[in-house]
């Protein structure tokens, strides 16, 4: 009868389903690329990201507007009074001016200002993917974790069901005569441990469906085991090193930041050269002076500014933006050094994890086999009951080291992934719609006013 419950074991269909790649919850079980997709669409730090892209998409017009001229209108009005010796008059007088700017040269500072611009926000684009290669790495993790959890507390029920009817046994035999009490005090002990086993591992489980809600959005319901994802896994570590030097946003995002350090220092350094405006305005009057009811004036005049000296200021900060372009270039090295470095990492958990199966799949059914032969040898009386709960409990290890060496296997697939850079809802193919910045940054671009966002705010 023990043999023929442990056989029955869900746990262990779990454990193979896991193992296997099969679906575990039927046709309607929800998979890792429906979740991923979900998490794509509704997680609020990939949404905030997301928003921050678009605040950063703003540099751009802002830099553009040093081509653009200004316009300032203004009026005045009020009320005179006047004296002489034995007189006073009083007038009111008002006046209304418009006038007009527009820059000419200012030392290349608005061209360099706008590739500054240009480069930050394509450095930001990449941020934008790195959060999200986070946030589907999170949620592959939290997925794969439900489904563990999930087989580990079937393996701690079936494990007290075993220890169960084993307590049974025991006292069955000690009524006869043919056990001592020892023997059911070790069961019963067996018992208690197995229930609180059982109590960790559901409560282990309860925190990863509460980390799959945060992550993911939604409540971890029916999920498939199929969560495989060897085809986007490449083939080598050097194939590996060598797709994450053109992949990996982290990378990009270096590269753009050095571009953007250098049209910094450039635009600083146009602060240095002159000037050059066309300048106009027109004004009316009205009441100037006692003598004068209404005047009308024009004026349009260029202006140049050549700066001489401003204290040492400009030459200060044209410094400083030189060792922040350094800065930026062994940031790109140390960026570099670190995916190589997570690269290599996760090839490593992932080999390591996949040899780890082999080994476990082995140890589980040989261990199988000796607690069938414990138990038989123990109705012959070869065995006590402390040699069968020891065998059993060799045998849950095995099946706990088993769905654990999966769930690894699998994790570190992602993680891998993701370390190269690859890890995004284009390659893994989610039927979503996906997010393109590039649709908000060319409708806020050229925009020469408007208080209201592209989506209407």
């Amino acid at each position: 009868m023990v043999l023929r419950s442990i056989k029955r074991s869900a746990a262990f269909g779990l454990v193979v389903a896991l193992v296997s790649g099969t679906a575990i919850s039927g046709a309607m079980a929800e998979t890792i690329e429906e979740a991923l997709a979900f998490a794509y669409s509704n997680n609020p730090t990939l949404n905030a990201a997301r928003a921050q892209l678009r605040g950063v998409d703003e540099n751009v017009p802002q830099a553009l507007s040093g081509w653009r001229p200004t316009a300032t209108l203004s009026g005045t009005g009020g009320w005179t009074r006047s004296s002489a010796v034995g007189t006073e008059t009083y007038r009111n007088n008002a006046s209304i001016s418009l006038s007009v700017s527009q820059a000419l040269f200012r030392g290349f500072r608005t061209v360099n200002s706008t590739r500054q611009a240009e480069s930050i926000v394509r450095a930001q684009r990449e941020s934008l993917s790195s959060t999200e290669q986070d946030v589907l790495l999170s949620a592959a993790q939290a997925y794969v974790d439900v489904i563990r959890d999930t087989a580990l507390v079937s393996l701690q029920r079936s494990d007290l069901q075993f220890l169960t009817e084993q307590v049974r046994a025991a006292k069955d035999r000690f009524d006869v005569g043919e056990g001592t009490r020892t023997d059911v005090s070790q069961a019963v002990a067996r018992q208690a441990e197995a229930q609180a086993n059982l109590n960790t591992a559901m409560a282990n489980l309860n925190t990863s469906r509460a980390v799959y809600r945060q992550v993911v959005g939604m409540e971890a319901r029916n999920l498939s085991a199929n969560t495989t994802i060897n085809a986007l896994v490449p083939g080598t570590v050097e194939a590996a090193l060598q797709a994450s030097e053109i992949a990996q946003p982290l990378i990009r995002q270096s590269q753009h930041l050095v571009d953007a350090a250098i049209f910094n220092t450039k635009a600083i350094e146009g602060e240095l050269l002159p000037t050059v405006s066309l300048n106009g305005s027109v004004a009316r009057n009205w009441r100037p002076s006692t003598s004068v009811s209404q005047s009308n004036s024009a004026t349009i005049y260029g202006s140049v500014s050549i700066p001489l000296y401003q204290g040492g200021s400009v030459s200060s900060r044209v410094r400083q933006a030189k060792e922040e372009l350094g800065q930026a270039r062994l940031q790109l090295d140390v960026v570099r050094d670190q995916v190589r470095a997570n690269v290599i990492s996760a090839w490593g958990n992932y080999q390591a994890a996949s040899a780890s199966i082999k080994a476990a799949q082995a140890a589980v059914e040989a261990q199988k086999l000796a607690l069938e032969g414990v138990i038989e040898e123990q109705r012959v009386g070869q065995r006590t009951t402390l040699d069968v709960l020891d065998a059993q409990r060799e045998l849950v290890n095995q099946r706990v080291g088993l769905v654990t060496a999966q769930r690894n296997r699998i994790v570190g697939g992602y993680q891998l992934v993701s370390a190269i850079g690859k890890l995004d809802a284009a390659t893994l193919g989610l039927n979503v719609a996906q997010y393109r910045p590039k649709e908000h940054y060319k409708a806020v671009r050229d925009k020469w006013f408007g208080l209201r966002t592209p989506d209407g705010r």
